[in-house]
C-alpha cells in the first residue's frame, strides 16, 4: 500500500495502482504474486520496491498460475487463458482421461423418446 496501491474491495487478494495512463494489478495468492501492467517502467518500479522490502524472486513471465495457463501471441496482440491442464488433471484423478470427448453431448439427428423428458418438477429442476 505504501507503494500506491489500492486495495480491491471485491477481493481482498488484487491491489490496483494507476499512475497517469498506466496501471499495474498485483495479484497475490499465499506467497506468489502475479504483476501485470500496461507500463513496463511501471512494473520495473514495483519489482524494485518489492525486492529492496521483502525476499523476492523474479521468475520473469507467467505461463502458469494457479492452474491457469496463460499464453501470448504478441504478434496479433493476443492474451489468452486455459485450464486445460488442470481438467486433464481432475479428469485423471477420477479415471476419466481416457474417455472419448466430443464437442457436444448432443449430435445432430439424435433421436430422443418421451421417456427421456422429465415427468415432473423435481426432474424439470
Amino acid at each position: 500500500m505504501s507503494f500506491g496501491f489500492k486495495k480491491n474491495i471485491v477481493d481482498r487478494c488484487i491491489y490496483l495502482k494507476v499512475s497517469g495512463g498506466k496501471f499495474i494489478f498485483l495479484i497475490l495468492y499465499v506467497d506468489d504474486i502475479l504483476l501485470t501492467t500496461n507500463g513496463l517502467g511501471l512494473l520495473s518500479e514495483a519489482k524494485k520496491f518489492l525486492s529492496i522490502n521483502f525476499e523476492t524472486e523474479d521468475m520473469n513471465e507467467a505461463y502458469y498460475v494457479i492452474g491457469i495457463e496463460i499464453f501470448r501471441d504478441r504478434s496479433q496482440g493476443l492474451l489468452g487463458l486455459s485450464q486445460k491442464a488442470y481438467i486433464n488433471k481432475v479428469l485423471k484423478r477420477f479415471k476419466m482421461d481416457k474417455c472419448s470427448t466430443s464437442p457436444i453431448p448432443i449430435q445432430k439427428r439424435d433421436k430422443f423418446s418421451l421417456m427421456e423428458c422429465p415427468k415432473n418438477d423435481l426432474e424439470r429442476k
